[in-house]
């Protein structure tokens, strides 16, 4: 009987050591099944010590480790058992069990079939009389099982060890060597080309295998047989919960208008491809769309469906939810898809920059859709594939390969990349490896020298791609059907994009006058980072050349040196480095060219919008935004942020408004709720950018 499983199981996609794109997933066996098969190998293990034949009165606290124990005694014996008879009584259960030899009793005469051709096959069985009888009784509240019939006198030859292993009984097929032949005969090798392949791994001569040939064919058959049961099953579960989705989806646009979804069908009318997003989310892009990552990590196995996740960051340098998809497969046609609709519903805004895995499918997609976007590859997500890919090709030369890959990926050239490049390949032979050829084909998404320059607003650091991950963990855990997933997704949406204002006390660390001004306007996250910056930069010197530009040096020289282009009827400053036109926050370099120059406050125009603290999802009203004569939301909205804004300068001041500020609207909305609910004039309360 065949089954479906209860839960449905994301795993992360993962490439295949042969660089196709492929899911897989390793794992390894609990403690008992761990047990189990170790049981199994000392069963059928040979073991050179002598084993004591049963006798009459011998004790067993199962009837099956009876079975167990007489089996072992059998297989050195050369013969094999099995189970014939057993009886039950309503107080004690089974309490006989009759267990004898192979070639015990005789083959029951089998009427032909008249008109066909019947093979006739030669029965083992002679009569013989070995056998062991147990009897079960309970002593003390204790059931125990008696040997009270033992006989070992055969009427055939016994077998020589070689033979005994032959013995339908001991032609087991492990777990290890079960998954080999399956993913043997899925390549499409023969039967008999997968035996030969097993003798090899295991290093042992032909015919020596604990199973035959046999054993193998009739093995892939019914596993077959079992896969077209399962998958027909799977597949009408598929579809009745693709449905469910669907229809989810519906039910929630009929509640909320802002909610956006759209999904293609198949040829037979059957749901494909399914995205959605809502309102909120929408909402959230048209502040935060200049950069977005596409995250294609998770594939549910029982759906067989890619999962796409649009998250971008926000101005406190967290993780902000802007719309998901589900895609049958993982081609530039479905990528193209889910690309257009995404844009779709966010109204038709493209990002700048799009961060995605190493995927050249997904890349042809980008560069189909998004052509004015500049595409992105992570290092995070370059790394792992390297740490895949060349260990074992290269050997003990792999060390030696990484430290220079390392190097390749922070030149500053393009030109130095290039040359590098070529000598690297060639000394370490990699010439005609198709890793090799993969990566330089999208050197233009991932080697530094070709990303710097374009804006990433730090989403490609390490503490972002935590950050997502654990995000995306709190969605996939095990759902027991799409529509539950459905639900999780929009919790989890919800909880990361609701408002958050940092009640964080930001110290002064040099008390240096633009880190005052600084700390007024910025988010405490991206205020941080250029907190950090000005510390750094009291480390460098900066050298006017006649140009009016400047060399920017650390003390150490530990980093080489950088421009700095210094353009003052403009107040303009622009950094060979290009952190800023990268994260949008201002570099060492440049802050030392303007601490030298006396600035006390940094221009205006060195403030992003992304990064101030104005610049936050807030509570509003939506009619109110469309109409600009609700002063009430206006001075709510003002007074909101002048009180952070005065809080956040002195740690007594956040203290003190952290604690009267709680008192004060849980006594609000104390007074609120004692108030009758509805007055004819309900207000729709919802997240949305301001500013």
């Amino acid at each position: 009987m065949t089954s479906v499983p209860s839960k449905n199981i994301w795993i992360r996609r993962q490439q295949c050591p042969c660089g196709d794109w492929k899911c897989y997933v390793t794992y390894e066996g609990d403690a008992e099944e761990t047990s189990v098969a170790s049981e199994l190998v000392k069963t059928e293990s040979v073991q050179s010590e002598a084993m004591v034949a049963p006798y009459v009165g011998m004790v067993f606290k199962t009837d099956e480790e009876a079975f167990e124990y007489y089996g072992n005694f059998a297989r050195k014996n050369g013969f094999s058992i099995r189970k014939e008879r057993s009886r039950l009584s309503p107080q004690l259960g089974v309490y006989k069990r009759d267990f004898v030899c192979y070639r015990s009793g005789f083959a029951p005469m089998r009427k032909k079939p008249t008109g066909e051709h019947h093979r006739d096959r030669k029965s083992v069985r002679c009569g013989c009389d070995a056998k062991m009888y147990l009897s079960k009784e309970v002593i003390d509240g204790v059931s125990q099982w008696f040997v009270v019939q033992f006989s070992n006198v055969h009427n055939h030859e016994l077998l020589e060890d070689d033979q005994v292993r032959l013995l339908p009984a001991y032609r087991k097929i492990h777990e290890a060597d079960q998954e080999r032949i399956l993913l043997l005969s899925k390549a499409g090798f023969p039967i008999h080309r997968i035996v030969k392949v097993l003798e090899l791994e295991k290093g042992i001569q032909g015919g020596q295998l604990p199973f035959l040939e046999r054993d193998v064919r009739n093995f892939v058959q019914n596993r077959k047989k079992v896969v077209q049961e399962n998958d027909a099953l799977l597949n009408e579960k598929r579809e009745n919960d693709t449905m469910e989705l669907l229809e989810a989806c519906k039910t929630t646009k009929e509640a909320d208008q802002d909610f956006v979804y759209d999904f293609t069908v198949d040829e037979n009318d059957k749901v494909e491809n399914i995205a959605w997003s809502c309102g909120d989310s929408v909402n959230s892009y048209a502040m935060f769309s200049d950069v977005i990552y596409f995250n294609t990590s998770y594939r549910s196995i029982t759906y067989d469906m890619l999962f796409g996740a649009w998250i971008g960051i926000d101005n406190n340098g967290r993780p902000v939810f802007f719309g998901c998809v589900l895609l049958q497969d993982e081609t530039p046609r479905s990528f193209a898809w889910a690309l257009q609709t995404f844009i779709r519903f966010m109204k038709g805004r493209c990002p700048q920059t799009i961060l995605t895995d190493l995927d050249p499918g997904l890349r042809d997609a980008i560069r189909s859709e998004l052509p004015n976007t500049k595409h992105v590859t992570p290092i995070w997500h370059i790394l792992p594939k390297v740490s895949s890919w060349f260990p074992l090709q290269l050997g003990s030369q792999y060390a030696e390969f990484k430290s220079e890959f390392d190097a390749l990926y922070r030149l500053e050239s393009t030109e130095d990349f290039e040359l590098r490049w070529n000598q690297m390949v060639s000394i370490f032979g990699l010439g005609s490896d198709k890793h090799i050829a993969l990566l330089y084909s999208l050197r233009t998404s991932w080697v530094l020298s070709y990303v710097r320059g374009f804006f990433l607003a730090r989403m490609a650091t390490t503490a972002y791609s935590k950050s997502v991950d654990a995000f995306l963990k709190g969605i996939f855990s095990a759902q027991t059907c799409l529509r539950r997933f459905f639900e999780q997704v929009g919790v989890a949406a919800n909880t990361q994009n609701q408002p958050h204002q940092e009640m964080q006390y930001m110290h002064m660390k040099t008390c240096l006058p633009i880190e005052e001004h600084s700390r007024q306007i910025l988010t405490p996250f991206a205020f941080n980072v250029l907190q950090h910056e000005l510390i750094v930069s009291m480390q460098y010197a900066a050298s006017e050349m006649a140009n009016g530009s400047y060399l920017v040096r650390h003390f150490r020289k530990v980093d080489g040196e950088s421009l700095v282009i210094w353009i003052p009827e403009d107040e303009q400053i622009h950094c060979s480095c290009k952190e800023f036109e990268s994260s949008g926050i201002l570099c060492r370099h440049a802050l030392r060219v303007f601490i030298d120059k006396n600035y006390f406050q940094l221009p205006e125009k060195y403030f992003l919008s992304r990064w101030r603290r104005d610049s936050s999802l807030m509570f509003y009203d939506d009619h109110s935004i469309h109409d600009n004569d609700d002063e009430w939301f206006q001075e709510f909205q003002s007074l909101t942020e002048t009180l952070f804004t005065e809080s956040s300068l002195t740690k007594e001041r956040s203290d003190y408004v952290r604690r009267e500020l709680t008192k004060e609207l849980t006594r609000l909305l104390n007074e609120v709720r004692d108030m009758p609910e509805s007055d004819g004039a309900p207000m729709d309360f919802t997240l949305s950018p301001t500013g």
